[in-house]
C-alpha cells in the first residue's frame, strides 16, 4: 500500500511557492509521477501553485474531468494521434514541432476555440526542444497560426543529460527570449524556466532574469531539489510512504549455493558471505516498484533485492512475524512505478 499525507504535499507546495513568488515567479504543480491524481493536485493548488501539469494526455482529461480549479498544461509534446483529445481537454500544451502546432491550430479551429502553446527551446539538455538557431522559424510559422496563441518560451535541463540549469543558462535562455520578443514586436507571457534541479537557484537568490515560470513536480512530492537531491528547507520528504507484507520469513545463507548465472531480468547478481541470516520476503517486486529506490525507515533493515514479485529484505532476528509489513519511503523513480501500479493500494491522508 502507498500511503500519501495530502497535507504534506500542500504544506510543501506552500513553501515552494513563496520562495518562488520572492522573485517574481509561478509554478506549476507537475502530477506525472502520481499519475494525474486530482487529490494531489487540488492540494498544490491550495498551496500556491497557479496551474497543473501532467505528461500524458489521459491524466489531463480525468483533471478536467474532476474539474480542478486552473489551466490544465499538458508537459510533453502531443501525439498527432491524440490532437483531438488535447484540444478538448488540455488549456496549454508545450511544443517543439512545427507540424505538431499546425495541426493544433486545425483542430483548434474545428472546435472553435484558441488553444495556447508554450514553445520548448533546446538548450543543451538534449530531450525535447527547438535548437535555437530554428527559432525564429518556428516562431514566424506559430504567429500565422490564427487559433494558436504563442503564450510562452520554456526551457528543460537535468532530465535526460542531466544538465544543470546554472545562472549562465538562465541568462543564456533570457537574452533568447528578449531576441524574440525584439525581433517579431511581441510580449512572451510564461517564460518557463525549468524544473525542481533550478531550487538550489532560489534559495541561493540568483536573478531569474526573464523567467517567471517553473514546473515544479518532485520539489513539491519529495521535497527535494534535482541536482544533488538535498532537502528543500521548511519541506517534508515523508509525504509519501509504503508499506509492504512479509510473507515469508525465514534463516537462510546469505550466499546462493549452486553454479551461478543470470537472474530473471538478465543480470548476474553478485552476493556478500555475512553467514546465516533472517530474509523476509515481502509482497511487492519490480512489475510495482524500482527496487533500488526504496529506504526502509527501520534502520536493522536492508534491501537484498528482488524478483518480479518479490522484494527481499535482511531483518534483525526477532522483531518481525509473518503478516507484519516493513514501511519504505520511494524515490521519484519507485514513486512514479508505485503509482502506476494496479497491483498497490493507494490510501490518501488528509
Amino acid at each position: 500500500m502507498l500511503h500519501i499525507d495530502l497535507d504534506k504535499i500542500q504544506q510543501n507546495t506552500t513553501t515552494i511557492a513563496r520562495l518562488a513568488a520572492q522573485q517574481g515567479i509561478s509554478i506549476m504543480g507537475v502530477t506525472k509521477c502520481c499519475c494525474g491524481s486530482h487529490q494531489v493536485a487540488q492540494r498544490m493548488i491550495k498551496g500556491g501553485a497557479t496551474s497543473i501539469a501532467d505528461s500524458r494526455i489521459q491524466n489531463i482529461k480525468h483533471l478536467k474531468k474532476e474539474g480542478i480549479p486552473s489551466d490544465l498544461v499538458l508537459l510533453r509534446t502531443p501525439m498527432i494521434s491524440e490532437i483531438q483529445d488535447v484540444i478538448t481537454n488540455a488549456d496549454i500544451s508545450l511544443n517543439s514541432e512545427i507540424v505538431t502546432i499546425k495541426k493544433l491550430s486545425d483542430e483548434a479551429h474545428r472546435q472553435e476555440k484558441k488553444h495556447r502553446v508554450i514553445i520548448m527551446v533546446e538548450m543543451g539538455d538534449l530531450r525535447e526542444g527547438i535548437p535555437p538557431q530554428y527559432l525564429h522559424d518556428t516562431i514566424d510559422t506559430t504567429l500565422s497560426c490564427e487559433n494558436i496563441e504563442l503564450y510562452g518560451l520554456g526551457m528543460n535541463l537535468a532530465c535526460f543529460g542531466g544538465v544543470i540549469p546554472t545562472s549562465g543558462k538562465i541568462r543564456e535562455f533570457s537574452q533568447l527570449v528578449e531576441q524574440i520578443e525584439k525581433d517579431f514586436d511581441i510580449q512572451i507571457t510564461l517564460v518557463s524556466g525549468g524544473n525542481s534541479a533550478n531550487i538550489p537557484l532560489l534559495l541561493g537568490h540568483a536573478d531569474s532574469l526573464r523567467v517567471n515560470n517553473l514546473r515544479i513536480g518532485e520539489g513539491i512530492l519529495l521535497g527535494l531539489e534535482t541536482v544533488h537531491r538535498t532537502p528543500i528547507p521548511g519541506t517534508c520528504q515523508d509525504a509519501f510512504t509504503m508499506e509492504a507484507e512479509i510473507i515469508e520469513l525465514q534463516q537462510k545463507p546469505s550466499l546462493p549455493h549452486g553454479k551461478i548465472s543470470q537472474d530473471a531480468f538478465g543480470k548476474t547478481p553478485l552476493f556478500k558471505d555475512q553467514g546465516m541470516i533472517t530474509r523476509g520476503l515481502l509482497g511487492i517486486g519490480r512489475q510495482d516498484v524500482i527496487i533500488e529506490g526504496l529506504h526502509p525507515l527501520e534502520r536493522n533493515i536492508r534491501v537484498l533485492g528482488g524478483s518480479s514479485d518479490h522484494l527481499i529484505v535482511n531483518v534483525q532476528p526477532g522483531y518481525h512475524k509473518v503478516g507484519d509489513t516493513i514501511t519504505f519511503t520511494p524515490d521519484y523513480g519507485a514513486l512514479l512505478h508505485l503509482f502506476t501500479s494496479p497491483y498497490v493500494a493507494k490510501k490518501f491522508h488528509r
